[in-house]
């Protein structure tokens, strides 16, 4: 016979967004594989909270997702008509929430496997890196289903995989495997099958070894020098690379490497 308090542990209901730690490396899972981690409104402010105010000591983050897939994208079952304003701050809303995870405090490595569709596809894009494994299987149905992406996919995607890629995929459904994911920049790495976690667990773990004024510069400085006309780009990056080199941490990396204290840059 099942005690009072067993009873009570398989009655509680399951995050649909959990998140646990390995070190100063925090591990964001999306959780509702029954549903392919199609994600909701619940799990999106599930995000948003966490990417908010991550724990102090945090220095990097692991975005993934349990059972056979990263995120079959926008949860069918929740759409609703909904008016012209409360459409904008719906999808604005989901905007907030990755923007968080692109221009937060720590990078973040995604850790992809399965269906990466749609709105989990517009979240993988938020990440600073992906790593993809040979399960992955990328695709933006939207078109087909007669809406439109709304999760800032439209504004990161033609980044990673230009324009051209990503109206054929909307015009037409393709789907993008794998392997051909890595070579026109949907994810930075390709694994074997079932070894995503780990990988994105190990680059997480060389990004929060960075200095991180470092970090910060790299996910917030670089991606709007890329935006700017050249020579703001260029007076831009003078002002950081100034303001990096000037943190004591900096100083001590580079006295370190030069008393022969640090690692050389060696052939992978």
């Amino acid at each position: 016979m099942a005690t009072r308090a067993s009873k009570t542990q398989a009655s509680r209901p399951t995050k649909p967004v959990t998140v646990r730690r390995d070190g100063d490396i925090a591990i964001v899972t999306l959780n509702r594989p029954e549903k392919r981690n199609a994600l909701g409104d619940d799990m999106v402010a599930l995000i948003d909270r966490f990417f908010s105010n991550p724990p102090a000591d945090v220095r990097a983050v692991v975005i993934t997702g349990s059972g056979d897939h990263f995120s079959a994208g926008l949860d069918l079952s929740t759409l609703r008509v909904r008016d012209v304003v409360e459409g904008m701050h719906h999808s604005r809303s989901w905007h907030a929430a990755f923007e968080k995870i692109q221009f937060g405090r720590v990078p973040v490595v995604a850790a992809l496997h399965g269906a990466v569709i749609g709105g989990g596809l517009e979240l993988a894009a938020a990440a600073h890196v992906r790593v993809a494994d040979a399960t992955v299987f990328y695709a933006l149905p939207e078109g087909q289903r007669g809406i439109f992406v709304g999760g800032g996919g439209s504004a990161r995607l033609p980044r990673l995989i230009g324009v051209a890629c990503m109206t054929d995929m909307m015009l037409t459904g393709r789907v993008y495997k794998a392997e051909e994911g890595e070579r026109l920049g949907f994810a930075q790495y390709l694994v074997a099958q079932g070894e995503a976690l780990a990988k994105a667990i190990e680059l997480a773990r060389k990004m929060a070894g960075n200095a991180g004024m470092t970090n910060y510069a790299v996910m917030h400085a670089l991606p709007r020098i890329a935006d700017a006309s050249q020579d703001m780009g260029l007076f831009t990056e003078s002002l950081i690379a100034t303001v990096a080199s000037s943190a004591p941490e900096a100083r001590e990396r580079v006295q370190a490497f030069l008393q022969g204290r640090a690692a050389k840059v060696k052939a992978g």
